[in-house]
């Protein structure tokens, strides 16, 4: 998977559903909420995930002037995104234990729910990489928010979704996942290393 402007509208959205990992956090969302009624936990869910969402798109329209401003070449970027996606894709394959005891005393507002479980480093460094890579936020932005739907649906589905896969379920498709972002990861590396072997000897494309 190359990234430049010619990337797909669907690579750009499996790539950052995978990163958001819905379905992997949805032990985490049942246990930190587990203290709120039914009604209560979707509102709080959606509002969340709205907010992440806000987050997502702002670092997709700003994060490439941020990048400018800080002289952050493109290989760098590339570099850098494969391998905090490879370290994200880590926790992944083989994921931190779940503290199933773990709730909320008090109704959370932005963290630790919208930042950093949905939108943590990776995605966000996913949208950056994508936006500068191709050229076209909107385009990102739109795949952005094509993969935040059928996340926020997962999320909303948790508890019926953990009743039918079970957590042995889950985690294997959280595996998945991981392997796939694993693969992202190293191709975004790969490409960045290759651009900086083409810049120093100054070899053509």
């Amino acid at each position: 998977m190359n990234i430049g402007p010619e990337t797909s509208f669907f690579t750009i959205s499996v790539a950052i559903f995978l990163v958001l990992n819905a379905t992997g956090q949805i032990p985490l969302f049942l246990a930190l909420l587990a203290r709120f009624d039914h009604m209560r936990q979707i509102k709080i869910i959606c509002r969340e995930l709205s907010i992440a969402l806000v987050i997502l798109l702002l670092f997709t329209f700003c994060g490439d002037k941020l990048l400018n401003i800080l002289g952050i070449s493109r290989p760098i970027i590339g570099m850098a995104g494969g391998i905090l996606l490879f370290l994200i894709s880590l926790t992944m394959v083989f994921p931190h234990k779940k503290s199933s005891e773990e709730t909320l005393t008090e109704e959370p507002v932005i963290i630790p729910l919208a930042i950093p479980i949905i939108t943590g480093p990776g995605a966000i460094a996913t949208v950056m990489l994508y936006a500068h890579e191709t050229g076209n936020p909107w385009l990102v932005g739109a795949a952005a928010f094509a993969a935040w739907v059928p996340s926020l649906i997962i999320i909303l589905l948790g508890s019926y979704i953990k009743k039918l896969l079970g957590e042995k379920g889950l985690t294997a498709i959280e595996r998945l996942g991981g392997m796939l972002v694993c693969l992202i990861g190293v191709q975004m590396f790969a490409s960045g290393t290759l651009l900086i072997v083409k810049e120093f000897f100054h070899i053509g494309n």
